[in-house]
């Protein structure tokens, strides 16, 4: 049943499957090669993840919007700020190596490749999500990224961005180090309210175009 969500999920997140697109479960079982209960057991697993819905003729790829944009990042906005400031009052040592190599891999990250810049990025934010030792945090905010998988565009392709977000990457850390709460709570709280603004502006692109 996995290989099939694993399947299913890849294709959403690279556009084989378009905005909108119906998933009816025999023509998907028939393309995997399976059975319908796991390509079943699969949309149901996708619709938690927040990657299909449910429309008037069955499953589809979940459309997009600037309206799902505001509500997903008026969440994560608060959520990062939360984590970040969790992260300064719990870290332990092995949280800070693990967040500070993470950072140096992003660094390190070529800029030719905008999916290894995202990869190298949600790195960086999952070892502060880690750091914050708080689980529901890190299980919603995962949640939140995987609703952001259907907007494959990358704010960070986006000129000068990629070394203002490691920039203030390192502001984060450096206040979470420090045990600074309310500073990596508004550090971090800034930074994914710019990055909402450019998802925005690259979806309002890309809708035009």
């Amino acid at each position: 049943m996995s290989e099939v969500y694993d399947r299913l999920r890849a294709e959403i997140v690279d556009g084989t499957w378009e905005p909108g697109a119906a998933l009816a479960e025999l023509a998907l079982a028939e393309r995997y090669g399976t059975s319908r209960t796991p390509v079943r057991e699969a949309l149901r697993r996708l619709q938690q993840d927040g990657l299909v819905e449910r429309g008037q003729r069955g499953m589809r790829v979940r459309t997009r919007s600037p309206e799902e944009i505001l509500e997903i990042y008026e969440v994560r906005v608060s959520l990062e700020a939360t984590a970040a400031s969790a992260a300064a009052q719990r870290r332990t040592d092995f949280d800070l190596v693990r967040i500070s190599r993470a950072q140096k891999e992003m660094s390190a990250t070529p800029t030719s490749d905008p999916a290894e810049m995202a990869a190298a990025n949600l790195a960086v934010h999952e070892a502060i999500w880690a750091a914050s030792h708080n689980g529901t945090v890190v299980d919603l905010l995962t949640r939140l990224n995987n609703h952001l998988t259907r907007y494959p565009a990358t704010t960070l392709a986006l000129p000068g961005r990629w070394e203002e977000a490691i920039g203030e990457h390192e502001a984060i850390i450096a206040a979470i180090e420090r045990g600074d709460a309310e500073r990596a709570h508004d550090l971090a709280r800034d930074h994914m309210s710019k990055a909402r603004e450019l998802r925005l502006r690259i979806y309002g692109d890309t809708a035009s175009g």
